[in-house]
């Protein structure tokens, strides 16, 4: 087997410290330290590639900006780099989404992947014009992308659905590769929809013994409809030379982390109606100390941060003995990301990636096996 690794573009902004934001909060000034300029989002796309990255998420919300448009334009600077582009698929038409994956393939030569964000928060998206609440929002969801997959299928398609209507809805020009769909959602309806029309079903960075019942569970819905998906985990990562070192990292964001901002934060999310958040939440309560949850999985992040909240933290070889934990329990895919997100991509990119490499569990997308032979670590 071997394992799938994608980074982060920051397009909220970044820093040397931890950059705040989402699921309804707005970035923290940190963001601001590092503005997510295409010719930065860049430089990190590029250290991502050359270190073997498959991938790079983009966030969705009012918070950071349009990833659509970002990749797009990040997309002509890279070369193999494929973009995990995050999307809701309440703010456009099915037929339009088709449309503008198919021709992103084109023009990319067929990097995009599609992170469909159902959206947790309603506050959010009645911003956009979007009044459903949350479980309508799923099954509408459902409808969305039961249309896009049959667009992509080259058909033609008459729906009247309870919250999508279209009539004769046909591409000119299908996407070659179709991109795959990623999805995540906590929430029994949400399951549902994994099941019957994703492709890989992530989650966040919760302990092992939580990953593995919520990797059953939709592991069973799918079984259902006679269908197997692929899992992933959302996970930040603080790795160094030593144990030590890494530790005195996540205590320094943790020192920068301005009491009235983790108040505020920790209130906003608090009303948050993503079950995936609230879990997320529950793993530190608000609090500062006991937040290694896990032997080097650290919670700390999300006392300023909405969403993927939880880090691994160790030395690289500590970090590669947890990445296996998760793969033992079916993860296939990691997204991960680190602050700031250029050095942080190297530090894992050379440290752990390479230990990874070496007992078979890695290999770069672009390397041949003799340089894959140079990756092993001494020992």
């Amino acid at each position: 087997m071997s394992l799938t690794f994608h980074w982060f573009l920051p397009t909220n902004g970044d820093s040397r410290h931890v950059v705040g934001g989402g699921h309804g909060t707005p970035a923290t000034a940190s963001g601001r330290d590092r503005p997510p300029t295409v010719a930065y989002l860049s430089q990190i796309a590029r250290a991502a590639e050359d270190l073997g990255f498959v991938g790079a998420l983009t966030p969705t919300g009012a918070w950071c900006e349009d990833a659509w448009l970002t990749t797009a334009m990040v997309s002509q600077n890279t070369e193999r780099l494929k973009f995990l582009v995050a999307f809701r698929p309440g703010f456009v038409s099915p037929t339009l989404a088709a449309q503008m994956a198919s021709t992103f393939q084109r023009q990319s030569g067929g990097r995009l992947l599609l992170n469909v964000v159902t959206g947790g928060e309603s506050h959010e998206q009645r911003a956009y014009g979007d009044f459903l609440d949350k479980d309508a929002r799923y099954r509408r969801t459902g409808e969305f992308l039961q249309v896009v997959r049959a667009l992509w299928a080259g058909e033609t398609v008459d729906l009247r659905g309870e919250h999508i209507r279209v009539e004769g809805a046909r591409l000119a020009r299908v996407p070659d590769p179709v991109p795959e769909v990623y999805f995540g959602g906590s929430s029994p309806v949400a399951g549902e929809v994994a099941a019957r029309h994703v492709d890989a079903y992530l989650t966040w960075g919760e302990p092992p013994a939580q990953v593995a019942r919520k990797i059953a569970w939709i592991r069973g819905l799918a079984a259902k409809g006679g269908r197997t998906l692929r899992f992933g985990i959302r996970l930040h990562v603080i790795t160094r030379d030593t144990s030590q070192e890494a530790w005195a990292e996540a205590r320094r964001l943790l020192d920068g982390f301005d009491p009235h901002t983790v108040r505020s934060v920790q209130e906003g999310l608090a009303r948050s109606e993503s079950e995936g958040q609230q879990r997320m939440l529950a793993l530190h309560a608000g609090r500062r100390d006991a937040l290694e949850i896990h032997p080097n999985l650290w919670a700390g992040i999300g006392l300023v941060r909405g969403g993927a909240g939880t880090a691994l933290v160790g030395s690289h070889e500590e970090v590669a003995d947890r990445i296996k934990e998760y793969a033992a329990l079916g993860i296939e895919e990691f997204v991960l990301s680190g602050y700031p997100h250029l050095e942080e991509a190297y530090w894992f990119g050379e440290g752990v990636l390479p230990r990874l490499a070496g007992e078979g569990l890695w290999r770069h997308p672009a390397a041949a096996p003799a340089v894959q032979e140079a990756l092993v670590p001494f020992a």
